[in-house]
């Protein structure tokens, strides 16, 4: 028996921004008896959390650290820059990195964007998370390019967003010790990947039923058609006394 079905629940690992509600409601609803156990990682510790032994699976940003790894891309996200609702891009509906080149980019250690050339001009320091980075926003520093999902969960009321058309996508992947693809990590991926209960992959099946044998009908008595008694005829115009005739009644003299 492997270690996630020793254990009494099942343990998700997932980075900031990735909302796994939806796979955790189906989870509880396929498998009541294994608890699922929601663990809250960064971005930068999510590998080392899995090799560690930490989580079975973890929802993680790519690019990270494979070794020893297997992962699955679920989906990309749209990236979007942060500013103050009162910047000059607060005005239009979509910008590009070019656009942002006379602003102050700032550059969050925990970062997981892929960039060829970073937009806009770096500030002076690096700040150490995301959150650091809003608060630097919020208070006029700069701008800040992140993914969609942790501009939405950042969000404050003096700030906004607005998509970026040529910056790199955040990709989201389900990955777990390749050593260690259990029977529960099999279920979640399927949860993940939308398979339903009865589907094939996954948990073996129980042995199907063989169905039933059709009756044999060779010897079956036919059910009489309309108008014809077993082995019998009846003649059109018969009132049912043989050789009885209709017409008027004779009169009597």
């Amino acid at each position: 028996m492997t270690s996630s079905e020793e254990t009494s629940s099942f343990r998700l690992a997932y980075v900031p921004g990735v909302t796994p509600t939806k796979w955790v409601r189906i989870w509880n609803e396929r498998l009541p008896d294994v608890p699922l156990t929601l663990i809250g990682v960064s971005a930068a510790e999510a590998s080392d959390v899995l090799r560690g032994g930490g989580a079975d699976v973890g929802l993680v940003r790519l690019p990270i650290d494979r070794t020893g790894l297997s992962a699955i891309p679920l989906y990309a996200e749209t990236t979007v820059v942060v500013i103050p609702k009162d910047h000059v891009v607060a005005a239009v509906d979509e910008v590009s990195a070019e656009d942002l080149a006379d602003d102050i980019v700032l550059h969050p250690l925990d970062d997981t964007l892929e960039w060829e050339h970073r937009p806009g001009r770096p500030a002076i320091e690096r700040p150490a998370t995301t959150a650091d980075a809003i608060e630097l926003v919020a208070a006029g520093v700069g701008l800040l390019v992140v993914p969609q999902s942790l501009a939405r969960l950042h969000h404050r009321k003096d700030l906004t967003y607005r998509p970026v058309s040529d910056a790199p996508e955040s990709r989201v992947a389900l990955s777990w010790l390749e050593d260690e693809t259990t029977d529960l990590v099999e279920d979640f991926i399927g949860i993940v990947r939308g398979r339903t209960v009865n589907s094939s992959r996954g948990r073996p099946k129980a042995p199907a039923q063989p169905k039933g044998k059709r009756p044999e009908t060779g010897g079956a008595r036919r059910k009489p058609t309309a108008g014809k008694a077993a082995g019998k005829s009846v003649r059109s115009g018969s009132g049912g006394a043989k050789g009885g005739r209709r017409g008027k009644p004779r009169r009597r003299s």
